[in-house]
């Protein structure tokens, strides 16, 4: 849901998205989340307490009358049947399931703590679903200069420029389409904005100076609506998310590797992979570099590592080759036997 359709909520709810824009600086991205995951939560509210029409469409639910009443009338079972109509009826997996908990969590403590609305959280105890660790999927060195040399079309030097940028440097795709040509410093460094609005120095090595370099000449200058805005789409303003997953996806196919269900964020991860698998850089760096909070998060890359070492081992034509044992000796019956 974007800024412009916050009307469609209640007043409550469009004063906790602007407490977390504001004064908890969450990013544009988190607090559309939020919204949408409100909304979902409200029309949901409205349909089990039976205060619409059968026949309305979800999406056609009017949730800018929920009232305070009805907001803390929530209890921990509606919540948790809501996770439940989340996973069956709208086939939300566990991460889109865990991360409504966080929004529905993160209301209810506003409304309690910030506000002071609600003497008692009915949410406070809402417990998240339990997420299957699994290793990032990424690229291998040959499938990434191969993602590389796929790129071509109209807009190939922006295209290569973007694709560079994620295997490199390893942005997120909010921090990517933010950057802006002021970002791009002469000592070849980039200041990216992060999550929660928080800027990190990105050193550019040669193949991101070189796609720069390349893709600047043939930058829109024309009619661009965002001046600043370093990557540019078809229609002259700043490019959108939307497409540059078209641009990776599309790439993807031609360099053959559209089945491996790849994304954005998983050039991410091959940038964090190769860094640690061929360039012997230290985890701690790579924290720096991807803007993680928390060293267990960019730990899982040194456990694909561990993985591959693993498989490694496994895969050797020897690996099921057993070690010779002694026959058994059976104990001889004696007439003192027990049995």
């Amino acid at each position: 849901m974007k800024r412009e359709n916050f009307d469609s909520l209640p007043p409550v709810a469009v004063e906790f998205l602007n407490y977390y824009s504001v004064i908890r600086n969450s990013s544009e991205l988190t607090v559309n989340e939020y919204a949408n995951d409100l909304s979902t939560f409200f029309k949901y509210i409205k349909i089990i307490r039976g205060l619409v029409d059968k026949e309305t469409p979800f999406d056609e639910i009017n949730i800018s009358d929920i009232s305070l009443d009805l907001i803390s009338s929530v209890t921990l079972n509606d919540a948790y049947m809501y996770l439940t109509y989340c996973k069956i009826n709208r086939n939300n997996n566990e991460r889109t399931r865990s991360r409504k908990v966080s929004t529905l969590r993160a209301f209810y403590k506003y409304l309690s703590v910030q506000k002071k609305i609600l003497k008692d959280n009915p949410l406070q105890e809402l417990e998240s679903p339990r997420i299957k660790k699994a290793l990032p999927k990424y690229l291998t060195l040959d499938e990434s200069l191969s993602l590389l040399n796929s790129v071509d079309g109209k807009f190939k030097e922006r295209d290569y420029c973007i694709i560079t940028l994620f295997l490199n440097c390893g942005l997120r795709l909010s921090e990517l389409v933010s950057l802006n040509l002021s970002d791009i410093r002469t000592n070849n460094t980039l200041t990216v904005t992060g999550k929660g609005n928080k800027e990190r120095t990105i050193y550019l090595n040669d193949a991101c100076v070189d796609a720069i370099n390349a893709y600047l000449p043939v930058r829109p200058v024309d009619g661009v609506k965002d001046k600043d805005a370093l990557f540019i789409s078809r229609q002259k303003g700043r490019i959108s998310p939307k497409t540059v997953q078209y641009v990776v996806k599309s790439t993807l196919e031609k360099a053959g590797l559209a089945d491996r269900a790849l994304s954005t964020h998983k050039l991410r991860h091959t940038a964090a992979t190769l860094m640690y698998q061929h360039g012997n850089v230290d985890v701690l760096a790579i924290k720096e570099i991807l803007g993680h909070e928390n060293l267990n998060t960019t730990q899982i890359y040194t456990h694909i590592v561990d993985e591959q070492l693993k498989n490694a081992a496994e895969s050797n034509p020897l690996s099921n080759v057993k070690a010779p044992r002694s026959p058994k000796i059976e104990s001889i019956k004696t007439e003192d036997s027990d049995e």
